[in-house]
């Protein structure tokens, strides 16, 4: 599995310039909020996917006064050797290279240093538009099948040329056609991924919430989409006309969603903070375990202030269940250092624990 050995970050938010060595278990960033602990943790996350954890423009992470960043990671991968990455981010775009060759298409990195994220963030994935679980899911299913990253893609490059044909005062029917048969083929394996991801995430998420709430809530996951009342040429076909209206694509598998419910209701609106919390965690770790199963190996785990309202006791049973006998490498930041320390020296002998301030960090 790979495990981040050590990491160089420059001009990424508010750290200028910082080199880190790695423990390949588990460590630990403490510091007060703003300090830099999520924002070590999204570039390590930019290393894996090109992109934030977070849903804002590559110049969002440029540091004040600069005109952009580089990171660079030294990894020890699943075959027993270093791999050496570097991503450097400017407003021109991105250029990413391994061992100093050069990525041809980003997507090819996709998959390469599988990792899981979980952050207060994601309380976006029950508050926010069904975006957000799209996200999710792509974020996910890109990591374990290619063919699924690359469909997704395609996609969205038909989905743009189609509604900029549809923007037209008169539409030409014919080249609609012709994008909506060649849409068809993508659409109809992103669904398939998508319907699968649900189904495999129902029972694990299921298992890992009753573990951390201890509550008797049902929760359960439904995919909704479009594509199950028929092909995506059937699909359009019924709202044509309503596409001429709007001007717009109003139907595909760019407006699926996931339905997160408890007991039977949505969780937006039927759970508390602290259960919907807890589902979360529940969501992302078994997101972690579907993807150990498909790799054969565990992801990396990065986990953003994960103890804030929820039950420590219940939390570390949950860390010490990952950080079993096969598990990856994990980050986790607190702003309790004392806290921190008492749930991983439980857990493992083999930690580093760093603080946080200011952007710059300290191996203590």
């Amino acid at each position: 599995m790979p495990t981040l050995k050590k990491i160089v970050v420059q001009d990424f938010r508010n750290i200028s310039f910082q080199e880190l060595s790695f423990s390949p278990n588990v460590n630990c960033i403490s510091g007060n909020n703003g300090e830099g602990k999520t924002n070590l943790l999204d570039a390590i996350y930019y290393l894996s996917m090109t992109k934030s954890a977070f849903p804002a423009p590559d110049a969002a992470n440029f540091r004040y006064g600069t005109a952009g960043f580089t990171l660079g990671g030294t990894y020890a991968m699943e075959n027993g050797l270093e791999s050496r990455f570097a991503l450097q981010v400017t407003k021109d775009g991105k250029k990413l290279v391994r061992d100093d060759k050069p990525y041809v298409r980003m997507g090819e990195h996709i998959g390469v240093l599988p990792l899981v994220m979980v952050s207060p963030g994601d309380i976006a994935l029950v508050s926010e538009s069904g975006e957000e679980r799209r996200r999710l899911s792509n974020a996910v299913l890109s990591q374990m099948d290619r063919e699924y990253l690359a469909a997704v893609q395609a996609y969205n490059r038909l989905l743009a040329q189609r509604n900029k044909i549809l923007k037209d005062p008169l539409p030409d029917v014919s080249l609609l056609a012709v994008l909506d048969e060649r849409m068809a083929g993508p659409a109809a394996t992103v669904h398939a991924g998508r319907a699968r991801l649900a189904k495999d995430l129902q029972p694990v998420v299921a298992e890992y919430y009753k573990l951390i709430s201890g509550g008797g809530e049902e929760v359960a996951i439904e995919y909704k989409s479009d594509l199950f009342n028929g092909s995506l040429s059937e699909v359009f076909a019924a709202h044509r006309e309503q596409d001429f209206r709007l001007r717009y694509t109003a139907s595909g598998i760019q407006r699926d969603d996931f339905l997160f419910t408890m007991n039977g209701h949505p969780i937006r609106r039927a759970g508390s903070q602290g259960q919907q919390k807890s589902f979360l965690v529940s969501l992302k770790f078994a997101q972690y375990e579907i993807m150990k199963r498909s790799y054969g190996f565990a992801p990396m785990l990065l986990l953003d202030d994960v103890f804030d309202k929820l039950d420590l006791n219940r939390i570390a049973n949950l860390i010490g269940m990952v950080a079993g006998q096969d598990f990856g490498q994990i980050f986790i930041t607190d702003t309790d250092a004392a806290r921190l320390s008492g749930i991983v020296d439980r857990i493992t002998e083999d930690r580093a624990y760093f603080t946080a301030s200011g952007g710059a960090f300290t191996r203590v």
